[in-house]
């Protein structure tokens, strides 16, 4: 798909991290924004830090996990500007610990973000992307926990290993219709980002985790690095987007265990 000035950019999870640096970078290219959070405060700044340098941009609060909520970020964007061009299901957050020590509450948050979310935005978008019959691309945000699993890590991995899932099976459906609508899936390594500050660490283990997560995290990539890439990654028609190449040894580690029928051992990503 061909990025041009004027575009319509749906972002959720844009007040921070990857969709902050997406929503920057698409206001670079002289996008429409449409962006939404569950954080008000930071979502409102970015909104007028924005404007102020010339974007035209709509922005809502809403949580992802709400169906209703995402279909009024639809109306939203089909009031302010008439349709959308690019959707990108990036709303997300962590959770650390043992899978057995992980309430069901936080079992059930991460479900309804990190996963619902991307189906609630499928759901409530694709119809009218579809309908306009017009070039459209969607990026659903998942990680490198979406390709290879890590211990502690349970409820991120399950639910961006769905992502992908889901993301995968929208390209076969899509390709399947002939539509003009592509897909992508997002699978970064660590981004800067304060991503860990939305976890709720379940036992005195994963509050060890946390800390280093944290600081790998904090002096991962640049958002707006990543954001470029992601661009250059739609323009380019990719379905992988895959910006931190290191974790490739450890999938064929994964792959090859499936294929040989051998049991999985966990070893860091390769450096």
């Amino acid at each position: 798909m061909v990025i041009q000035q004027g575009q319509v950019a749906v972002i959720t999870g844009a007040a921070g991290g990857i969709g902050k640096g997406l929503a920057q970078e698409a206001a670079a290219l002289g996008l429409r924004l449409v962006l939404s959070d569950i954080d008000g405060q930071r979502l409102a700044a970015l909104a007028q830090e924005l404007a102020a340098q010339g974007s035209q941009v709509a922005s809502l609060v809403a949580d992802v996990g709400d169906p209703q909520q995402v279909d009024n970020l639809l109306a939203l964007a089909q009031q302010r500007f008439g349709g959308v061009d690019l959707l990108f299901n990036n709303a997300g957050v962590m959770q650390t610990g043992f899978s057995w020590e992980i309430t069901a509450v936080q079992w059930q948050r991460m479900l309804d973000i990190n996963l619902r979310g991307v189906i609630n935005g499928l759901r409530s978008f694709v119809p009218l992307l579809l309908e306009q019959g017009r070039p459209a691309h969607i990026v659903n945000t998942a990680s490198l926990a979406g390709l290879i699993s890590s211990p502690m890590m349970g409820p991120y991995t399950v639910t961006k290993q769905a992502v992908v899932a889901l993301s995968e099976t929208l390209h076969y459906e899509l390709a399947m219709l002939q539509a003009p609508v592509t897909v992508s899936v997002l699978c970064p390594g660590p981004v800067a980002s304060d991503i860990m500050a939305s976890n709720l660490a379940a036992g005195a283990a994963a509050e060890q985790l946390d800390a280093l997560l944290d600081s790998s995290i904090r002096q991962g990539m640049a958002p707006r690095e990543l954001a470029r890439e992601v661009f250059a990654g739609i323009e380019a028609g990719r379905f992988w987007l895959l910006p931190h190449k290191n974790f490739k040894p450890a999938l064929e580690r994964r792959l090859a265990s499936i294929l040989d029928e051998t049991n999985p051992v966990f070893q860091m990503a390769d450096a």
